[in-house]
C-alpha cells in the first residue's frame, strides 16, 4: 500500500519519480504527487485520482530539477482529495515530505500544534509530521527528522527534502518498508525495489529505527541517535521478481497471472521433490529432522487470500503429518497472548512480505520466543528477512491486486512442507513417492482445468447481474468457498459470501432464493454424497446451483443448473484446480460489470498499516 520514489542525482528528477511510481501503481492507491526543488523553489504537483491525471499536471505546469520526492497514497485519514495527496509541505513551502503508514497518536500533536498557531490544509495525519519537522529545523534536516520522530506512536515510511538543503533527501522507517537505490546517475529512495529497476545498480534495505541521508553522489544510513551503521549493499537484481511484469497480449494482469499458474506452480516446486528419499527439501527452513520431530504444533497466521491458503494448510498438515495446526489471523494474533507449548512453530504467509498485521504477529511470536517461519513471494521483504527460517514462492512479480497465482504456490507450498514433516514422523515412503508423482503432475493438470474459460464465460453471462452469491464446500473446499467469494467481492464489488456446505441448513439458507446462485465445489470425494445432499437442499428452495464437478459427472450435471467441469486430483490437490475456475468466473464478472479488475477500488496490494 502507498508507493514512495525520491531522486537526486544529475538527470531531470520529475521523469524518474513518475516512472517509479508507475511501476508501483498495482499497490493501490488513490492519489498522487510530487515534489521537485530547484534550490530556490519546491514545486509542488499532486492530484487525486490515476497516476495519469497527475501525469497531465505535470505535462501542463512541469517541475524542474534533479532533486525530489513522490507518493501513491491510499487513503486512512481525510478522503481521496486533491489536498490530502502527499506531498505535504510546512507552512512556509520549504520543507516537504511523503509518508507511508499511521500516525497513531497525530491529534494529539496536531492538537498541540494548532494551539501553537500552526494552520493545516489536509485532513490527513502526515501534514502533522511536515510541521513537526519544521518546527525543530534549523538547517539540519537529519537532526529535525530524528527530533520528530521521537514524538510520534505509529509506523513510517518517510522521505523528506527542505529547499534550503538542495540535493538532500532523508529517508526512515519504523514498520513500513524503504529502499535506498544507488545509480550511475545519483541516489534513489523508495519503498520497493520494483521502482528502481533499470535505475539503480545495488539497494540496502532500512530496518526499523533508521534514518538514510542522501546526496547526489554519496549515501549513508544512520541510528536512531544518527551514529553511522555498517549495512549490506545488494544487486539489485536479487530483489527483482522473476516474471515479466508486463500485462502482453493478455488485456488485464489478473488474467495474466492466472494462466501463469501452470509455470509458476512448477516453479515453487522446482529443486524441492526428492524421489530417491522421497520427500521435499527446504534450503532455507533452518531446521533440522530432529527438529522438526520435536514439533507439537504450528500456528499458521496470515491475512486475506494468505489465510484461505494457511486454512487449506491446516487440512494438509493435520493429514500427512498429523501435526495440530491452529490457523489465526494476524490483525487478532498480534494482539492476543495465546497459551503456546514451548515446541509450538508460528509460519506466516504473505505474498508481499510487508504486510503489517502478519508482520507484527511474526515479531510477538519472536518475542515470546517461538521459531517462526515465512511462505512469502517477495524476496528481500520484512517478514523473509526476519522470520527464521522460510520459503520463497519464486512465483514473480503478482501484479493484479486480486491475488491468484500467489494462492495456489502458498498450497503448493504447504503441500510440499505436509510431506517434509510427515516424513519425519510416520509417512512411509510409498506414501511419500505417490504424493511427489501428484505435485509433479500438477503443472499439466491446470494447463488442462484453464480450457474450463469459455465454460466459466457463459456462466457469468447468465449471473452477472445477481446482487448475492454463496460459495459452498467442504473439507479441503471450504477454504477455497471462502477465497472464491472474496474473489468475487474483490473485483465486481457484488456480496459474497463462503461457508462450509453443511452449515447452510443452520442459517444462511435463510438468503436462498431464485437470483441468489450457489456455487458449489464438488468434485469427487470423500464426502461427495453429502455435498450432493446440500446441493440438493439449495434446489429444493429454487436457488440456481453452479457446480464445480469432476469432468463427466452425470449425477451433478442432473441437479445443478450450470456444470464447471474440472481433471480428477486427489482431494488434497483439489483447493489447488478448483481456485482455477473461481478466479476466471470472478474475472469474468466483474470484465461484464465494467470493473476495473487489476485496481479495485478501495484495495491495495500490500497493506502496510492496521
Amino acid at each position: 500500500m502507498c508507493g514512495i520514489v525520491g531522486f537526486t542525482g544529475r538527470r531531470e528528477a520529475s521523469p524518474i519519480l513518475l516512472e517509479g511510481l508507475r511501476r508501483l501503481e498495482y499497490r493501490g492507491y488513490d492519489s498522487a504527487g510530487l515534489v521537485t526543488s530547484t534550490g530556490s523553489q519546491l514545486h509542488l504537483r499532486k492530484k487525486a485520482g490515476r497516476l495519469s491525471e497527475l501525469g497531465k499536471v505535470v505535462s501542463a505546469h512541469p517541475a524542474p530539477g534533479c532533486h525530489g520526492i513522490s507518493h501513491t497514497r491510499w487513503a486512512t485519514h481525510g478522503g481521496a482529495t486533491d489536498n490530502n495527496s502527499h506531498p505535504h509541505l510546512n507552512e512556509t513551502n520549504d520543507i516537504a515530505l511523503v509518508h507511508n503508514g499511521v500516525i497513531e497518536n497525530f491529534a494529539a500533536l496536531k492538537h498541540q500544534l494548532q494551539t501553537s498557531g500552526v494552520q493545516f490544509r489536509s485532513d490527513t495525519d502526515t501534514e502533522v509530521l511536515a510541521h513537526l519537522i519544521s518546527h525543530y529545523y534549523h538547517g539540519d534536516l537529519v537532526t529535525a527528522v530524528r527530533q520528530a520522530l521521537a514524538l510520534v506512536k505509529g509506523t513510517y515510511g518517510i522521505a523528506v527534502i527542505a529547499k534550503a538543503e538542495p540535493g538532500v533527501i532523508v529517508g526512515a522507517r519504523l514498520g513500513s518498508p524503504l529502499v535506498v537505490g544507488v545509480g550511475a546517475d545519483g541516489t534513489y529512495l523508495a519503498s520497493d525495489a520494483n521502482a528502481l529497476a533499470g535505475f539503480a545498480e545495488k539497494v540496502v534495505y532500512l530496518t526499523d529505527r533508521q534514518i538514510c541521508v542522501l546526496s547526489e553522489t554519496d549515501w549513508e544510513v544512520r541510528d536512531q541517535d544518527l551514529s553511522p551503521v555498517s549495512v549490506s549493499v545488494s544487486d539489485i537484481k536479487n530483489f527483482l521478481g522473476d516474471g515479466d511484469a508486463e500485462k502482453g497480449a493478455f488485456p488485464h494482469f489478473m488474467l495474466k497471472e492466472i494462466y501463469e499458474q501452470p509455470e509458476t506452480l512448477a516453479n515453487a516446486m522446482r529443486g524441492r521433490l526428492e524421489a530417491d528419499n522421497a520427500t521435499a527439501h527446504f534450503g532455507g527452513l533452518n531446521l533440522g529432522a530432529q527438529q522438526l520431530r520435536q514439533i507439537d504444533r504450528v500456528v499458521m497466521t496470515a491475512c486475506g487470500t494468505s489465510y484461505h491458503a494457511a486454512l487449506v494448510g491446516e487440512y494438509l498438515f493435520e493429514e500427512f503429518a498429523r501435526v495440530p495446526v491452529e490457523v489465526e489471523y494476524a490483525s487478532e494474533l498480534r494482539y492476543r497472548n495465546p497459551p503456546m507449548d514451548r515446541n509450538t512453530v508460528v509460519l506466516a504467509l504473505t505474498q508481499s512480505g510487508e504486510t503489517a498485521d502478519t508482520l507484527a504477529a511474526l515479531r510477538e511470536s519472536k518475542r515470546m520466543g517461538h521459531t517462526t517461519l515465512a511462505i512469502c513471494n517477495a524476496v528481500g521483504s520484512s517478514i523473509a528477512r526476519e522470520a527464521d527460517g522460510g520459503v520463497y514462492l519464486h512465483a514473480g512479480p503478482e501484479i493484479g491486486v486480486a491475488s491468484t497465482k500467489a494462492f495456489t504456490s502458498q498450497v503448493a507450498v504447504l503441500a510440499m512442507l505436509a510431506l517434509y514433516l510427515g516424513r519425519t514422523r510416520h509417512l512411509s515412503s510409498t506414501q511419500g513417492q505417490r504424493i511427489i508423482a501428484e505435485l509433479q503432475a500438477l503443472p499439466g493438470v491446470i494447463r488442462k482445468t484453464l480450457e474450463c474459460h469459455d465454460q466459466v464465460k457463459l456462466v457469468a453471462q447468465k449471473y452477472a447481474g445477481a446482487k448475492n452469491v454463496l460459495y459452498l464446500g467442504r473439507q479441503y473446499l471450504y477454504p477455497v468457498a471462502l477465497e472464491g467469494a472474496l474473489k468475487l467481492k474483490e473485483i465486481s464489488y457484488i456480496h459474497a459470501e463462503g461457508y462450509p456446505a453443511a452449515e447452510m441448513k443452520h442459517g444462511p439458507i435463510a438468503l436462498v432464493d431464485e437470483n441468489t446462485p450457489s456455487v458449489f465445489l464438488v468434485p469427487r470425494g470423500n464426502v461427495f454424497d453429502k455435498v450432493m445432499s446440500n446441493m440438493q437442499e439449495i434446489k429444493a428452495r429454487g436457488g440456481p446451483v453452479i457446480a464445480i464437478a469432476s469432468a463427466g459427472d452425470h449425477e451433478v450435471s442432473a441437479v445443478a443448473d450450470d456444470v464447471i467441469e474440472i481433471p480428477d486430483v486427489p482431494e488434497y490437490l483439489q483447493p489447488i484446480v478448483t481456485a482455477i475456475p473461481l478466479q476466471l468466473l470472478a474475472y469474468e464478472i466483474a470484465l461484464l460489470c465494467g470493473c476495473d479488475v487489476d485496481k479495485p477500488r478501495n484495495l491495495a496490494k500490500s497493506v502496510t498499516v492496521e
